[in-house]
């Protein structure tokens, strides 16, 4: 059995693919309002009828996951980026905490609702792209640490550094925005550096020395 191409991916795709677009940045404007948009509002929201919306999206779970903040990112290294496993991560860790802090509120509304309707919905909401932005800041040390113990380390800095992370330190801890975005960067290289201590090659340790 062949596989099924999307209904976006043939004819006239440049038209369907302005059509999808605008339906993800309605349920983003809905997101970012607080709501849990359906496929109906989006449509709506977007003046697309409602048959039409649900040819790009069967159901409100297909199109909140194309509405996360962070889909579209593939990568969060600047250009050029330094070969210091150190470096890449500070520069990825500042870009993640800063994408959290412009889309505040649609990354807030998306974990509540991943949350609310991860039994019934299998917390699909919730990709994991962050992850492999970290893993590809730390890729150098893929020489010489071992996958176990990256795999770890990254899951480390992620669970330190996400919405889940700043939600907790603003309402919980009662930090303000610019602390916790500071706590989270340095929690992200105290845990690298920890790491690095740890399994960084006898001869590197040899040269760093005092």
């Amino acid at each position: 059995m062949g596989m099924s191409i999307p209904y976006e991916a043939t004819g006239r795709t440049g038209q369907k693919q302005r059509t999808r677009d605008a339906l993800v940045a309605a349920a983003r404007h809905l997101v970012a309002a607080g709501q849990a948009p359906t496929v109906e509002a989006a449509a709506e929201t977007a003046g697309i009828s409602r048959t039409t919306a649900y040819r790009y999206f069967t159901n409100r779970r297909d199109l909140l996951v194309a509405a996360h903040p962070e889909t579209t990112t593939l990568s969060l290294l600047p250009p050029h980026p330094s070969d210091d496993p150190g470096d890449r991560l500070d520069a990825v860790i500042e870009a993640f905490t800063q994408l959290i802090e412009d889309t505040e509120p649609q990354q807030r509304t998306m974990l509540r609702m991943s949350l609310e309707n991860s039994a019934a919905e299998g917390g699909v909401l919730r990709q994991g792209r962050a992850i492999a932005w970290i893993e590809e800041a730390l890729s150098p040390l893929e020489a010489w640490m071992p996958p176990s113990d990256l795999r770890r380390l990254v899951l480390a800095i992620r669970s330190a550094t996400g919405i889940e992370a700043r939600v907790w330190l603003t309402d919980v801890a009662g930090l303000s925005g610019p602390e916790a975005v500071d706590l989270m960067r340095w929690s992200a290289r105290s845990l690298y550096d920890a790491a690095v201590v740890d399994h960084r090659p006898r001869s590197r340790r040899r040269a760093t020395s005092p």
